[in-house]
């Protein structure tokens, strides 16, 4: 075996384990999966290319996250901020007005699979603790902060290094590490994004009534799925709804365009979700939206619903 080829395959045996680690790093800092899997290929070539220069002064582990943050803030320098439609301006109250533009041009937050970041097998707890840091609220909130905060929190609060792994593997002190931590927890707290989820049975249910209410285009199914202080989203479409009243006022006009649906489930940041398929007049069913929820013990409190086909493909639907 050659001394390159020998190389070559050490390589990939001490780097690929930490693939979907990376993958859900380089995620949450830019919230793009399309965005993550270029800069993850980037992270691996540049990688690849540098490992006969790799002393193994610090870990494998520590060395391509020192790639992949320099990655993301180069990829961040464009300045482009991953927003929601509540990101964007207040709720609409005016049901008779039309829906806002489709804003396609706006680099929306995208969901991701969870088949891409979540490792199997795992241990269960750890599972749990992958998917709650990165809900897709969690990942939104983080798009509001400067990338060298984002980083900070991540590695920090999200992947538990230590200030002084950080503040090496950022080139920061470590005063400058922990000054820029407290001003990112006091915008992003994260212990606060912690939801009281239902008890399984009650989740259960509360989905199966959301299936029920779509597949049969009715309104009234919904009342006792969304909890009142409910929102719902529709990216690209800017307009957004808040109150179960204004919610179900809202999707009373639009059901019968829909008509009745058929809907795949699928889970997406480690949250429930579906994907919604529209009956055309030839009543076959074309994709419509991905939707994907956050539940509480008072109900679904949030559906953001991804209008158009285009996450499809990437949730191999």
């Amino acid at each position: 075996m050659t001394e390159a080829k020998a190389g070559d395959e050490d390589f990939g045996r001490l780097s690929e384990p930490f693939r979907r680690e990376l993958l859900a790093y380089c995620y949450r800092m830019l919230g793009s999966v399309d965005e993550a899997e270029e800069v993850v290929q980037d992270v691996y070539l540049d990688a690849w290319r540098a490992y006969g220069a790799f002393e193994g002064r610090s870990s494998m582990r520590t060395w391509l996250y020192r790639i992949a943050t320099r990655a993301c803030f180069k990829a961040l320098e464009k300045g482009r901020r991953r927003p929601l439609p509540a990101d964007l301006g207040a709720p609409q109250t005016n049901l008779d007005a039309a829906l806002g533009p489709q804003a396609r041009e706006l680099p929306w937050l995208q969901p991701i699979p969870d088949f891409l970041f979540t490792a199997a097998p795992a241990d269960p707890a750890t599972v749990v603790v992958e998917r709650q840091t990165v809900r897709l609220a969690l990942v939104g909130a983080l798009q509001q902060l400067p990338p060298r905060q984002r980083a900070v929190l991540i590695l920090r609060d999200v992947l538990q290094w230590r200030t002084a792994e950080v503040a090496q593997l950022l080139e920061m002190t470590t005063a400058a590490v922990n000054s820029a931590l407290q001003r990112a927890r006091a915008q992003v707290p994260l212990s606060h994004d912690d939801l009281t989820e239902p008890a399984e049975p009650r989740q259960r249910a509360l989905l199966d009534r959301y299936v029920t209410a779509f597949e049969t285009a009715d309104v009234d199914q919904l009342v006792a799925v969304l909890a009142e202080d409910a929102r719902w989203e529709m990216p690209p479409i800017v307009t957004w709804f808040e109150g179960r009243d204004r919610i179900l006022a809202f999707l009373a006009k639009q059901m019968p365009a829909i008509g009745p649906a058929v809907l795949v489930p699928t889970s997406a940041n480690g949250q429930p979700a579906f994907a919604v398929y529209a009956r055309g007049s030839d009543g076959v069913p074309r994709p419509h939206a991905l939707h994907v929820l956050t539940l509480t013990t008072e109900g679904v409190s949030r559906v953001v619903a991804f209008h158009g086909p285009g996450l499809f493909p990437l949730f191999r639907l």
